[in-house]
């Protein structure tokens, strides 16, 4: 009897997502001024798989963390906290690859208050919620491979 003919590989094929793609990440928990410092890393995740030529290179659900490079608390006659937050990096198959972007975050402020004349009214905590969608791009190319 014969040999089975030999099964065919398929043809691997490198894709590489360039640098400047769009990434939409979201908090994987709610995050407030309350309970931060200039520092302080968070976690956010990735909200749709980011594809190119057809090919999924970073999916959805990937972590990216981001850290706190400025906040400010809320403070007396309507001041409200703020933060600004700046982003490293995405985690795609055990490999953290470079992002760029930041947000800023502002609370709400209560001025009106304030100028009512009642000397102890405070702003309001900057919070961000699951589900708010924040842009971020990739700061270098990310390669995968796919198999025909």
């Amino acid at each position: 009897m014969g040999e089975a003919p030999a099964a065919i590989q398929p043809a691997p094929r490198t894709i590489t997502l360039p640098v400047n793609t769009l990434v939409q990440v979201t908090p994987a928990n709610e995050i407030t001024s309350k309970e931060m410092k200039e520092g302080t890393k968070r976690e956010f995740l990735v909200v749709n798989d980011v594809e190119y030529q057809g090919v999924v290179v970073i999916p959805r659900g990937s972590p990216v963390e981001a850290q706190v490079t400025w906040r400010t608390g809320k403070g007396i006659v309507g001041k409200s906290a703020k933060f600004e937050l700046s982003f490293d990096w995405v985690r795609v198959h055990q490999a953290n690859y470079k992002l760029r972007g930041m947000h800023r975050q502002e609370g709400r402020g209560n001025t009106a208050g304030a100028l009512l004349g009642a000397a102890v009214i405070t702003g309001k905590s900057a919070t961000m919620v699951p589900g708010q969608i924040v842009n971020v791009f990739t700061a270098e190319p990310i390669m995968t491979t796919k198999y025909q």
